[in-house]
């Protein structure tokens, strides 16, 4: 049996693609942005556009700082997005990520439109701050009179990799269920699998192997999970 990304079309089926001219000129912002600020600033151009969701990087500066190269995946913001999420995202600017290194990186998202108005490719730029905080801490230490305990940071920590987006889901899933797997039963199964098919875990390569073994079933047995919440959405429909 296929996997499920190559049995269904994916969202960006008949979607014009991403204008070359509005490309060319991200690729020459990128470059004057990784030279202005250095080795440690990494910016990334996703083309939200491209028929395959596991290579949407067509344009990486400096990419040793997440370690990633043009034609990877995208990271869960950018997941989300090639989901057909909110129609009119807006950028979400200085918030933290961290990579699977252990690296914790200052990001910024940017929502690129065409002409319409539709996103049609994600900006992204992420400065790694670790030597920053090292520098942080160390000053601190000398200047701070008393000992105080660390300022949790309020920022969101994200995930910039296609295999943690897939955990990250299941996880959820499993939360939704509110059981462990062990103790679930059909109806649990087919909620958790629901959940993970509108969140777009089987656009993901071999994600329903992953995700059959994790909840003890059949891979037949978890696309009749989804088909059965297609047809269930067929019948709203008529």
């Amino acid at each position: 049996m296929m996997d499920l990304s190559e049995r269904a079309p994916g969202p960006r089926k008949g979607v014009p693609p991403l204008d070359q001219n509005r490309a060319k000129m991200l690729k020459q912002i990128a470059a004057a942005l990784a030279a202005q600020f250095g080795p440690s600033c990494e910016v990334v151009i996703h083309d939200l556009t491209a028929q395959d969701p596991e290579r949407s990087i067509i344009h990486i500066e400096n990419g040793q700082v997440s370690g990633r190269q043009v034609g990877d995946g995208p990271s869960s913001v950018v997941m989300a997005q090639l989901l057909g999420g909110d129609p009119d995202p807006a950028d979400h600017l200085a918030y933290l990520t961290r990579t699977p290194g252990g690296k914790i990186l200052k990001s910024s998202t940017l929502y690129i439109r065409d002409d319409t108005g539709r996103v049609d490719a994600i900006f992204s730029i992420n400065y790694d701050i670790s030597a920053l905080l090292m520098v942080e801490n160390a000053i601190g230490d000398l200047t701070r009179s008393t000992r105080e305990p660390d300022i949790q940071k309020a920022e969101r920590i994200t995930v910039l990799n296609v295999g943690d987006v897939l955990d990250r889901l299941i996880e959820q899933s499993v939360a939704l269920a509110g059981k462990p797997v062990a103790l679930m039963n059909k109806d649990d199964r087919m909620r958790a699998v629901r959940f993970l098919n509108e969140h777009g875990a089987f656009l993901i390569t071999k994600s329903s192997d992953k995700v059959a073994k994790f909840f003890g079933i059949s891979k037949y047995t978890l696309y009749s999970y989804i088909d059965s919440k297609q047809e269930d959405s067929r019948h709203e429909q008529d």
